[in-house]
């Protein structure tokens, strides 16, 4: 992928965010997954067997639908093609729509509004919000921008780099299907064991680098970049996932906020570590530093991949 359509994606990213009107290459995915899983379940009663063969599936149909239209685009002209790549890469970045999709959290808490918070909270999360005060509100949401500061917009610009549009298709389709099937309950605990667990492997070296960015951001915003490192390399370990606690832990060093600890999934309450040592009352102005943080973040992300482009050209 060449650097100026990189940077061009990232560009429409910002300016277009997900017109909700627009047709969106990962909502046609995520509804795949949903379409096909019963039909998996129904054909093969071994839940982890069907669980793989859907994964195989979805990512041999999207692999060959993303290529089968940029050769057919490239056929009928250059500029077609170029189009194309730059909307599908767009599509695979989220950081314009991470940030509009949890202002509104915000919004609604500055107005009072704390239903429509927890509502709103409830679109972007996986645990429940309707027992949430303003406070535990506050912290799911900035956990939640931390989290997806590595799946929407790091892990994106990496695959962009790495193999263009169609790898990156390739990362969110298996992004997407661990956010749907990757749950650790009776349900999904087999079935969607193959999808939560490539997801991690995909996420591995990008997890990591949002870590080590968000201590750069940090340093570069005037936030405690040092308090970034130490409780990232002391906390990132202790959560569930192999990888979520990178850039979670470099956030509450940054913002010195104590994030993470217990949640309620699908009606249990789950006892999750916590990470940093802030002690201080959680604000919103918290959230609009952890916006700051992501938007150098991402810059910081750019710029790397740009280098990675320049030194493999």
């Amino acid at each position: 992928m060449s650097a100026e359509l990189l940077v061009a994606a990232v560009v429409f990213d910002l300016i277009f965010a997900d017109p909700r009107h627009w047709p969106h290459p990962i909502v046609w995915i995520g509804s795949l997954v949903t379409g096909m899983e019963e039909e998996f379940r129904r054909w093969l009663k071994d839940e982890w067997l069907a669980g793989l063969l859907l994964v195989i599936m979805v990512l041999t149909l999207v692999g060959f639908a993303a290529i089968s239209a940029l050769n057919v685009a490239g056929v009928i002209a250059g500029i077609f093609q170029t189009l194309l790549a730059l909307w599908l890469a767009a599509s695979c970045l989220a950081l314009r729509g991470l940030h509009q999709e949890s202002k509104t959290v915000i919004d609604a808490l500055d107005a009072g509004d704390i239903a429509g918070a927890r509502l709103a909270l409830a679109m972007i999360v996986g645990r429940e919000t309707a027992q949430l005060d303003e406070e535990g509100i506050l912290r799911a949401t900035i956990e939640t921008v931390a989290e997806n500061a590595s799946d929407g917009v790091i892990a994106p610009l990496f695959y962009l780099c790495l193999g263009g549009p169609v790898a990156a298709l390739l990362y969110k389709a298996v992004n997407t299907m661990d956010s749907m099937l990757g749950y650790k309950n009776e349900r999904y605990l087999q079935f969607g064991r193959v999808a939560a667990q490539l997801d991690d492997i995909l996420n591995w070296i990008p997890a990591r680098l949002t870590g080590v960015l968000l201590v750069a951001a940090a340093w570069l915003t005037g936030q405690n970049g040092r308090g970034a490192w130490q409780i990232m390399r002391r906390d990132a370990h202790l959560h569930a996932s192999p990888n979520a606690g990178w850039p979670e832990a470099a956030a509450a060093g940054a913002l010195n906020l104590k994030l993470g600890g217990t949640a309620i999934y699908f009606g249990e309450r789950i006892e999750k570590p916590s990470f940093g040592d802030g002690s201080e009352p959680i604000g919103s102005e918290h959230y609009h530093q952890m916006i700051r943080l992501l938007y150098t973040l991402a810059g910081l992300g750019l710029l790397t991949a740009l280098l990675l482009l320049g030194a493999s050209a």
